[in-house]
């Protein structure tokens, strides 16, 4: 079977990762987009378009499920591209770890971009996951860019402002974008070593298999990954490859090796 990730960068890797670790012998279809990234930056007209464009050339390739890997994607456009390919394809969309963070019971904070702190979905995950508990929001502007380009300098500079904006009563971090993941390690090193990490990737990854019909087989002969860039045929960018993950996927380092978000998270 063949499953298309699509966002407009790194951040479906983490999800791609999960896939290939749980069911390995899935083909990947992982729909890039260079050319208009980010999307965060983009109108809800633009992303919907990109989204949309992108599903059908996964459709026109042979896909048996569409997976949006993103929040702003999942926002904005999730609803369109179900109504363009449900029932005959599974559409699955990404949502922040809040439930289990609450389920925890203890006071976390979710980091999301500037964007996604300020949104009506956030708070509509909040109140229907998280009523009765303490939740800080936490901006992290700039942080998902830096992780994009691997700016390593300009994410030292966000990692460090959003770990200090965060109280030290919050038990736990909801990472509320499917790009800090692949810096979650940093992100626990920057706080105290008792806060848990909360990341959706593995959740996303399991629905996608659920919603195929398919059981977990971690030992399957592993399939193949096709990369498109903007719909071009390409390869993973360098920027992608600046990541375990990245390079597990190309096929360069064993996936074992690059767990996609740190130990100790949930």
């Amino acid at each position: 079977m063949r499953v298309a990730l699509i966002d407009s960068g790194t951040g479906l890797l983490p999800t791609a990762g999960w896939l290939r670790r749980l069911r390995p012998d899935l083909d990947l279809l992982l729909c890039m987009d260079p050319d208009h990234m980010p999307w965060g930056d983009r109108s809800e007209a633009v992303i919907t378009a990109r989204v949309l464009a992108a599903g059908e050339l996964a459709v026109a390739r042979g896909v048996d499920g569409l997976v949006v890997p993103c929040n702003t994607a999942t926002v904005t456009a999730l609803d369109t591209l179900r109504a363009r390919h449900e029932p005959a394809l599974p559409v699955v969309g990404t949502v922040p770890a809040i439930k289990p963070a609450a389920a925890a019971g203890a006071p976390f904070a979710v980091w999301a971009t500037a964007a996604t702190t300020a949104s009506a979905y956030q708070a509509r995950l909040i109140e229907e996951f998280a009523a009765g508990h303490t939740v800080v929001r936490i901006a992290c502007p700039g942080l998902a860019e830096a992780i994009d380009r691997a700016d390593e300098p300009a994410i030292e500079v966000a990692l460090a402002d959003a770990a200090r904006r965060t109280p030290a009563h919050c038990a736990g971090v909801v990472l509320g974008c499917t790009h800090y993941p692949l810096v979650a390690e940093r992100i626990a090193a920057a706080l105290p070593a008792e806060v848990v990490l909360y990341d959706s990737a593995e959740a996303v990854a399991r629905q996608t298999l659920r919603r195929l019909g398919l059981s977990e087989d971690a030992g399957a002969t592993p399939g193949g990954i096709e990369v498109l860039l903007s719909g071009r045929p390409g390869a993973l960018p360098p920027n992608a490859l600046a990541y375990p993950l990245g390079r597990a996927l190309a096929g360069r380092r064993p996936l074992e090796a690059s767990t996609g978000i740190g130990a100790g998270s949930a």
